[in-house]
């Protein structure tokens, strides 16, 4: 039982570090001294420091992945080869989160991760997800593309990258965002209030009208 107690002692720290600080900012001697372990351990278990950020990674896309190829088996079964409507996909995804094992506050954990996955220079890490979890995400894309055939390849691309952002901001930033909402409104709101408030948003916003074209210019 000693090895994957260390393993899982080593993980558990990194992830919850690495959301705090960053990436570049966490050094693996910062990991070890508050896991209790040496550095050797670290390097027999993981080689390297990517490779302990994309174990971190795997983690919570492992099982997310698995669930959510589940999830859109049944949802093509069910709608028998029609278009999926794009409300229905956004609720699939958000409830495979959801079903995610949620330990020390892993969903909140995860989603700063993933922000710092876009916002550092981690392109490895990139590479990575690409690598291993793509399948899915090219999948829930296609089925995206199928439920919103007005927009133009390149303005869907944005729009899923908006609503991303909106999610990872929001669930982020969950206890602030619980904290004003009881304290200025009275309000006490679960994880899938929240979800359920942020559904109609995403939605209005992949289902908005096409931006006007920029103006040429000189144009006035």
């Amino acid at each position: 039982m000693a090895q994957p107690d260390t393993v899982t002692r080593i993980l558990d720290t990194a992830e919850v570090l690495f959301a705090e600080r960053g990436f570049a900012e966490t050094s693996l001697r910062t990991i070890t001294s508050k896991a209790k372990v040496n550095l050797a351990a670290v390097n027999y278990h993981f080689g390297s420091k990517k490779s302990l950020i994309q174990a971190v990674f795997a983690r919570y896309l492992d099982p997310f992945t698995e669930r959510f190829h589940r999830a859109l088996d049944e949802l093509e079964h069910a709608y028998g080869g029609k278009v999926i409507p794009l409300e229905v996909l956004l609720e699939t995804m958000a409830r495979t989160v959801l079903e995610v094992p949620a330990e020390r506050n892993s969903l909140k954990v995860f989603m700063k991760l993933l922000g710092l996955a876009y916002s550092q220079a981690q392109g490895h890490l990139r590479r990575y997800i690409q690598e291993e979890y793509g399948s899915v995400f090219t999948r829930f894309t296609e089925l995206v593309r199928q439920a919103t055939p007005e927009l133009p390849d390149h303005e869907r691309f944005w729009r899923l990258h908006f609503m991303l952002g909106t999610v990872i901001f929001t669930l982020s930033g969950l206890d602030a965002l619980r904290d004003i909402a009881e304290k200025d409104y009275g309000e006490h709101v679960t994880v899938r209030d929240l979800i359920r408030r942020l559904r109609p948003v995403v939605v209005s916003a992949m289902q908005a009208p096409l931006p006007e074209p920029a103006l040429q210019a000189g144009q006035a």
